[in-house]
């Protein structure tokens, strides 16, 4: 199997998206908002030449490789972000108490589930905004990243310990991604 002396991956910038490429950070800024991100590696280098980005090393190794991939999907990601941004959508599910969602402020707070006197929290990533409509709950952003880790907060604050879960299946849970 021959081994490649170099890797180099080209992503189009899409119209309407500018792109700044300092001291290895990169700031895109779209339609939606604007994400800075820090790219920085001794054998990879990044740089924007002709309305593409290039990711480029020479001489791979399997770490190199690898990083390449890493990060072409956070460039894709980031110009995403900037012109459609990302929506997950979570769905309410309760059979034994009847469950009220609402947000206030940085904070998703949940009441009454399975018949608990205090409320359950689950902070909201700077960046994300959430809403809830009936027993859905929508979450948006321009960072995948953020929008990922609201989800994972509110996931995990009505995640229930010592009952099995094939028959007590109340939380919110993830439904869809868009």
């Amino acid at each position: 199997m021959p081994i490649a002396a170099y890797i180099e991956k080209r992503i189009p910038v899409p119209e309407g998206v500018t792109i700044t490429l300092q001291d290895n950070i990169l700031s895109v800024k779209g339609e939606k908002g604007e994400i800075t991100r820090r790219f920085n590696d001794p054998k990879l280098s990044l740089s924007h030449e002709n309305g593409e980005i290039v990711i480029f090393t020479d001489l791979p190794r399997k770490r190199e490789k690898a990083l390449v991939g890493t990060w072409e999907a956070h460039v894709k990601n980031m110009l995403k972000g900037v012109t459609q941004g990302f929506t997950y959508r979570m769905k309410l599910v309760y059979a034994h108490f009847p469950v009220k969602v609402s947000v206030k402020g940085d904070q998703v707070i949940i009441d009454n589930f399975v018949g608990e006197k205090s409320p359950r929290k689950a902070r909201i990533v700077e960046g994300t905004k959430v809403s809830v409509k009936g027993d859905q709950i929508i979450i948006e952003g321009v960072d995948k990243e953020k929008v990922g880790q609201t989800m994972a907060n509110i996931e995990q604050a009505t995640r229930i310990k010592g009952y099995d879960p094939r028959v007590f299946q109340d939380g919110i849970y993830l439904i869809s991604r868009e």
